[in-house]
């Protein structure tokens, strides 16, 4: 089956090699990823900047395991966004976290494979049942994988994105009781982990956006204004590439909703 194209293509998100090192710190702030010595990998994260996210899979995978990263974002940002197929989402998640367990064996001290594990599981279990991954030890295994990011890249924003989505989907799921004896899981520290993505990120329309969502879920009208004043936040974000992009076009889908 074919991948979709992505809907808003812009010249702004077509870099060079040479304009995309000059914008990479910016581009990379949520994932600390180390801009790319294998030229194959320049080109893969070129085409994954630019929408081309299937490109970037082939060309991330066709490396071996140091081009695992962009494979993971790719398939992650394709699947969150515009795949349409439920069934077919599952397995990019799936085939997403089993990839991130090779690369952790194989690169031990790689934020990405254990992020990006965080991240497919995480995304799986909210597109079948939560409680029901709760219940086979999916909890665990998200936050391991989120603990051991942030021991290898304490400032790597969307892993506290991450860690606050945890938080706030166990709470919302369980209750705040059995939620924080089993998991763990906090309704005041999830929301420091978006303050702190926040601050690492002050631009994201992801780190707004999942802030909100969360004050929606857990606070309700008490935190109303709040929260839409975060996806206006999120909406107003000025996108430097495909990704950042779909996540502003999120933020205003929510605003129109």
């Amino acid at each position: 089956m074919a991948w979709k194209q992505f809907p808003y293509p812009d010249e702004a998100y077509v870099y060079t090699p040479q304009t995309l090192e000059a914008a990479w710190a910016r581009l990379h702030a949520g994932d600390v990823e180390p801009f790319p010595t294998h030229p194959a990998l320049v080109q893969a994260w070129l085409a994954f900047h630019a929408g081309d996210f299937e490109r970037a899979v082939k060309l991330g995978l066709a490396v071996g395991v140091p081009g695992y990263a962009v494979a993971h974002k790719a398939t992650c940002i394709y699947a969150t966004h515009l795949e349409v197929d439920d069934s077919r989402k599952l397995d990019m998640y799936e085939e997403v976290a089993e990839r991130c367990e090779r690369q952790q064996s194989e690169q031990p001290d790689n934020p990405a494979g254990y992020y990006w594990h965080a991240y497919s599981l995480g995304r799986y279990a909210l597109g079948t049942s939560v409680v029901k991954a709760l219940a086979q030890g999916m909890g665990a295994r998200v936050r391991n994988s989120l603990d051991r990011t942030m021991t290898v890249a304490p400032m790597h924003a969307e892993a506290h994105i991450a860690f606050g989505i945890y938080h706030t989907e166990i709470i919302d799921k369980v209750g705040a009781m059995i939620g924080g004896l089993t998991y763990g899981a906090n309704k005041e520290d999830g929301y420091q982990h978006f303050k702190t993505a926040l601050a690492l990120t002050p631009y994201s329309a992801l780190a707004h956006s999942e802030y909100a969502r969360a004050l929606n879920m857990l606070d309700g009208k008490k935190k109303l204004a709040e929260a839409l004043a975060l996806y206006e936040k999120a909406a107003e974000c000025v996108a430097l590439d495909a990704k950042e992009r779909l996540e502003v076009e999120a933020a205003i889908d929510e605003l129109k909703g």
